[in-house]
């Protein structure tokens, strides 16, 4: 066979010539390839310029022909289609068209055009941009990012069953029940558990090492529970304030506004131990009922206690499913958690997971939708690193 490396670039012009879109990258990998193969044979150079210079199978045809009236001398007899540039109705912009269309003749000279955008669209560039740093207009587009996410959190199997096509257990109650009014029983009901939604509890702190994502955060939890059936939210600084009815409010600067005037202690101190205890005696006892999971936001800056932070997280756990600690500042770059009252925490936490931009929210429901239906297994962070 004639000289690879000067018949490479003839054959891909040639390809060009016909109407396929071959690229610089392409061209590149088709030389290589000719450089590996030794001996060099038809077959083999056939089989290279078909793995790297075709993408489409419509031009398998096209490419066939140019390839037997290239080296062989033997031009089928095939009609060639046209170059997408040719056809309006079915042009797209992709970057091997756009190069394609800069060649308004085939004998013009070719011009190279990138490939790739490398710059990030605005909203991959709102996903990983920090709450705290957001722009007016950046948090108006963030609020309808936030009203598009979906939460579905794992249900739970109940002791209650219900009727059920292929259920596990025979329903003798709805057996009889037809046979008193038919007086015969073609075929004997069935019965399975049923499936609820698991109840979610969160715990928000909103003093002023929070502040600049406490607002965000009351929106967010707005649009949550708008989404789950069975949800208790409540807020803490230096006293607990359950704001559940002011969220089920529909409108959401309503919601907002209820919420924040019911709050008293909005920006202040921190006192997570004593609001926790708080939780206890008041709330635990009605709201960490049927397998519960728990959202504690907070950065973990405690004034009080560090230990009794860690007893009051440690009774939490005991009465709950899974207790879930999400912190804004693990979004930052080198973030360990070296304040006492969080290190005490995080012995107690199922998972730890950060809440700082949207990537991290959708991580979350993606999370809550994968819980394991065992209380306490198959932790989703690693505390051991922290310890």
């Amino acid at each position: 066979m004639p000289d690879s490396s000067v018949d490479a670039v003839s054959f891909v012009r040639a390809l060009r010539g016909a109407g396929l879109c071959v690229g610089i990258e392409q061209s590149i990998a088709f030389a290589r390839a000719l450089s590996w193969l030794a001996p060099l044979d038809r077959r083999s150079a056939y089989l290279a310029g078909r793995s790297t210079l075709v993408v489409r199978r419509v031009d398998l045809a096209t490419y066939d022909a140019v390839f037997d009236a290239f080296w062989l001398g033997q031009p089928r007899r095939q009609p060639t289609p046209q170059a997408p540039r040719h056809d309006p109705d079915k042009f797209r912009r992709t970057a091997l068209m756009a190069y394609m269309a800069t060649r308004p003749e085939r004998d013009a000279k070719e011009v190279e055009v990138s490939e790739h955008q490398r710059a990030a669209s605005p909203l991959e560039q709102l996903q990983r941009k920090d709450f705290g740093e957001l722009t007016p207009e950046e948090h108006v587009a963030l609020q309808d990012a936030m009203r598009r996410l979906r939460f579905q959190p794992a249900r739970r199997r109940t002791r209650r069953r219900i009727f059920a096509r292929r259920g596990d257990q025979t329903d003798l109650r709805r057996a009889l029940r037809e046979f008193a009014q038919r007086g015969v029983v073609p075929r004997l009901p069935r019965r399975r558990r049923k499936w609820k939604q698991r109840p979610v509890v969160v715990l928000a702190d909103v003093s002023g090492s929070m502040e600049l994502y406490s607002r965000l955060l009351l929106q967010f939890l707005h649009g949550l529970s708008h989404q789950l059936t069975r949800m208790e939210t409540f807020v803490f600084g230096t006293r607990l304030t359950r704001i559940t009815p002011a969220l089920k409010l529909r409108n959401v600067d309503s919601a907002l506004e209820e919420a924040t005037s019911s709050i008293p202690d909005f920006g202040g101190g921190t006192r997570i131990a004593e609001c926790l205890a708080s939780f206890h005696r008041e709330h635990a006892l009605r709201v960490l009922r049927g397998g519960a999971v728990v959202l504690v936001v907070s950065d973990g800056w405690e004034t009080g206690d560090a230990e009794d932070l860690g007893v009051q997280v440690a009774r939490i756990r005991e009465r709950c499913h899974r207790l879930v600690w999400l912190n804004p500042l693990m979004g930052r770059a080198g973030y360990h958690p070296a304040v006492q009252g969080m290190a005490s925490a995080l012995q107690h936490v199922d998972d730890f997971l950060p809440i700082h931009d949207l990537r991290s929210l959708v991580q979350l429901a993606n999370h809550l939708s994968r819980l394991p239906s065992r209380r306490g297994s198959s932790r989703a962070h690693a505390p051991g690193r922290y310890r």
